[in-house]
């Protein structure tokens, strides 16, 4: 294997990553409700400090990159994980969690930000497409693989009957009734094994593009006096906002209203939800040179919204099946709100983006109140009611979006003129 195919593949495997640390948190929120004794409003404060941490990073992490190197930051984000992922482990507590969910949010923002423009330049630009897909479909792979790795841990810790050596090794250092926590320690070996790989590997000098390049203050100070960008970094926050507050809630709503085991059926579903979301993806690319995008957005964002009517008041075997096709229906979104985004301004598309990667804190603003709704009214049903909120405000895009440069699409048929003059 050539060199620029082994960097591609540590890229690659950097995506993978990601997802599968990021993605963690909808499966064992029922246990960090359960084993802190905390309310949900309380426990949706753990998955805020995970991404106001993405939020308050992306541009400094930008910053750092255009100052170091990729590499010097990959270092950075990879220790704060291990670090978070070891404190999580060896101090189980409130606090802790807390400030633990920071520095693993932080090394996660720090790598989204360094290894897109590294992709293209290991890759080569030719191919620069392509890699970036398939990063896209590992970083749905690992958020899939996330939830199962998680129940075979727990749940062979908990049996104490495999013969697995990983998890009799961590049935030795997680508390007994915490048993979730061996993910944490997993996270950690797994960021100290990707340091020693970077740390094998030269990589190229990146020249980044001026669409990959942060700005300078007076930049970003007029980017904000502009309407536009702030509708579109409120429309990024509503997504992942409406991503996590679905995926973090689900496996607790099944348990609370549908007697589900959140280790086992539970985290099983969590699995669906993110692999039917890689899976739209895929749908997503294909309708977008059919149709304008805004009108995909509208279809989606409606279909969305029915699924998730049908998962909060369907019967059991309604909800396992619309909860993964919530996911199904957002996996678009992302990626139609940012180009619309991106072609919504004529120049600074690399402060633009950064300002856009910050809206990610929406992620994190989300459990919050749904989990506040739910403590107040004692219905997990109406803390759902947020995440209906920034369903319409992603719906309503596509009626105002007016971006200078649409998507470009394909023509199944030709108009009669069209034809006539091609004669």
């Amino acid at each position: 294997m050539n060199k620029s195919k082994i960097l591609v593949s540590i890229v690659l495997l950097t995506f993978f990553v990601v997802s599968f640390i990021t993605n963690i948190l909808g499966p064992i929120f029922p246990s960090l409700v359960n084993d802190f004794n905390i309310s949900l409003a309380l426990a949706g404060f753990l998955p805020f400090s995970f991404f106001a941490a993405y939020g308050i990073m992306s541009i400094p992490a930008g910053i750092l990159v255009d100052k170091y190197s990729e590499k010097i930051v990959l270092y950075i984000a990879f220790i704060m994980a291990a670090l978070g992922s070891l404190l999580f482990g060896l101090l189980p507590s409130f606090s802790m969690a807390m400030l633990s969910l920071f520095l693993i949010g932080s090394g996660m923002a720090m790598l989204q930000v360094a290894i897109n423009p590294l992709l293209r330049v290991v890759g080569g630009e030719e191919n620069f497409a392509f890699y970036s897909v398939s990063g896209q479909l590992l970083f749905g792979a690992a958020g899939t693989l996330s939830p199962l790795v998680y129940s075979y841990f727990v749940t062979g810790i908990n049996l104490q009957s495999t013969q697995d050596p990983i998890i009799s090794l961590l049935a030795n250092v997680v508390p007994s009734d915490m048993t979730w926590l061996s993910m944490y320690w997993l996270f950690a070996v797994i960021s100290t094994v990707m340091l020693l790989i970077i740390s094998r590997v030269d990589f190229p000098k990146v020249d980044r593009k001026s669409s990959e390049s942060v700005g300078t203050y007076t930049v970003y100070k007029q980017l904000f006096k502009n309407k536009t960008v702030i509708l579109f970094f409120i429309a990024i926050a509503a997504y992942v906002g409406a991503e996590q507050g679905v995926a973090n809630a689900m496996s607790l709503f099944l348990q609370q209203y549908h007697g589900v085991d959140p280790v086992t059926e539970g985290a099983a579903i969590v699995s669906r939800f993110w692999l039917m979301l890689t899976l739209g993806c895929i749908l997503g690319l294909g309708l977008v040179k059919l149709l304008d995008s805004r009108v995909v957005l509208i279809g989606f964002s409606l279909c969305a919204i029915i699924s998730l009517s049908a998962a909060i008041l369907g019967s059991k075997s309604i909800s396992v099946i619309a909860f993964p096709l919530v996911g199904f229906f957002l996996s678009v979104m992302w990626s139609v709100i940012f180009s619309l985004a991106l072609n919504s301004v004529k120049q600074h598309h690399g402060s633009m983006a950064g300002i856009l990667c910050t809206g990610i804190i929406g992620g994190g603003i989300a459990s919050p109140l749904v989990g506040f709704i739910a403590d107040m009214s004692g219905d997990l049903r109406l803390g759902f009611l947020v995440v209906y909120a920034m369903l319409f405000y992603i719906l309503s895009i596509g009626f105002w979006a007016n971006p200078l440069i649409k998507n470009k699409t394909v023509q199944l048929f030709k108009s009669k003129e069209e034809t006539t003059s091609s004669i």
